[in-house]
């Protein structure tokens, strides 16, 4: 019998709610790669002003409201599951909004210029989605006709006749968001597993060029379900659920340094970057102060924040000096990010119009670096960012 509870012997689980708070079933394909789960509730500290007669306090009455609040940590692993949606799928979709819109791969019948391509045959995509090839992902920026696209940035092998563009999966932003319920379940059986009900992703945030590739989403939930605690129709449920059947779970993950980056009016491939960080804020407070309920009824987003902070070497190239003269005119600049550099294995974010700001010299290394700040992205209705999986 252990004397302890390994904090390496845990697993996470993550749905969609098909209605805020309402916890959904899960199955194996729901497991993600967590590597940390920080799941806050506390009671509303309010004070009590009633005369007791001594200086001790009294207590709080049961029912008083609750805040709960929730970071998680994950690694990115390979989309195993194709066609179906990946294991994070799930979070972008609450954090972006918008449904996923799938792409099954098509045949190139002919190319003109680096970013024009016409298929064999209707492709069926929109503005925004992701196409990919030999491990790379590109993004349609424009729609000639039934068969014809303008990618966002050339592939760097370019494609031919013949070539077959592979399959991808891209999330788009919506007015309204979505939320999520998150199931931690430990070994051994007799711990207490939980379930985060009604999350909420107020903040999503993509490093790239760290140890490992990695997604960070953070914001509150409805409330924090627990197997010691549970009492039926709690999230709509009859009893505290099972973990699923292990059947198996792929931690396939890439280092952090391996991937793309393409900024620009017009688009160039970027090798100097260093550390960039994209950030997504949906500024969401819970409906949660109503008379007659102790806990959230919805989700309440504000503006949309696209922010992307970067930081590059100088170089005496035309594209480098392009960024800072963008920032200076505060001209807006198309930006892609591609994590990974394997079909299976890759995730790209797209900026159609991110304003620069002036970057900041920073000398105290060998080599003079800009740091680009509070950078954000623009749009006219929900089209500032498209991430994708391929």
């Amino acid at each position: 019998m252990s004397c302890y509870i390994s904090s390496n012997n845990n697993r996470f689980y993550v749905a969609l709610e098909s209605a805020f708070g309402s916890v959904p079933a899960i199955t194996a394909q729901h497991r993600i790669p967590g590597v940390k789960l920080a799941a806050r509730q506390a009671l509303e500290q309010t004070a009590r002003r009633d005369k007791t007669g001594s200086r001790t306090f009294a207590g709080l009455p049961n029912g008083v409201r609750k805040h709960t609040s929730y970071q998680m940590n994950t690694f990115m692993t390979q989309w195993a599951n194709a066609p179906d949606t990946p294991s994070h799928g799930p979070l972008f979709q609450a954090a972006m909004g918008g449904s996923p819109t799938a792409f099954g791969g098509a045949t190139v019948a002919s190319t003109n210029g680096a970013t024009t391509v016409t298929f064999t045959g209707a492709h069926g995509l929109s503005v925004g989605q992701a196409v990919a090839s030999a491990g790379e992902l590109r993004f349609v920026a424009g729609i000639q006709d039934a068969t014809t696209v303008f990618l966002n940035a050339p592939f760097t092998d370019g494609v031919t006749a013949g070539t077959v563009l592979g399959p991808t999966i891209t999330y788009g932003l919506a007015t309204e968001v979505g939320s999520v319920s998150l199931f931690d379940y430990w070994d051994p059986s007799g711990a207490v597993q939980r379930i985060l009900q009604g999350a909420a992703v107020d903040s999503l945030k993509v490093k790239v060029n760290g140890d490992f590739h990695e997604f960070a989403f953070a914001g509150p939930a409805q409330d924090l379900l627990d197997s010691a605690s549970f009492s039926g129709s709690q999230g709509g449920l009859t009893q505290y659920p099972a973990e699923p059947a292990d059947v198996g779970f792929d931690y396939t993950i890439e280092p952090g340094h391996l991937g793309q980056v393409w900024m620009g009016a017009a688009p160039a491939q970027f090798l100097t970057v260093t550390t960039a960080e994209l950030g997504l804020r949906n500024n969401i407070q819970l409906r949660a102060r109503e008379f007659g309920s102790d806990s959230a009824r919805c989700i309440a987003a504000g503006q949309r924040s696209v922010t992307l902070q970067f930081s590059v070497f100088e170089s005496v190239d035309v594209e480098t000096a392009g960024l800072y003269q963008a920032a200076r005119q505060r001209s807006p600049v198309g930006v892609m990010l591609q994590l990974g550099q394997q079909a299976g294995q890759l995730f790209g974010a797209y900026l159609p119009a991110l304003v620069p700001e002036v970057p900041e010299f920073d000398d105290r290394e060998t080599r003079l670096e800009w740091r680009f700040q509070n950078n954000r992205a623009q749009g006219a209705v929900n089209d500032e960012l498209y991430v994708a999986f391929g």
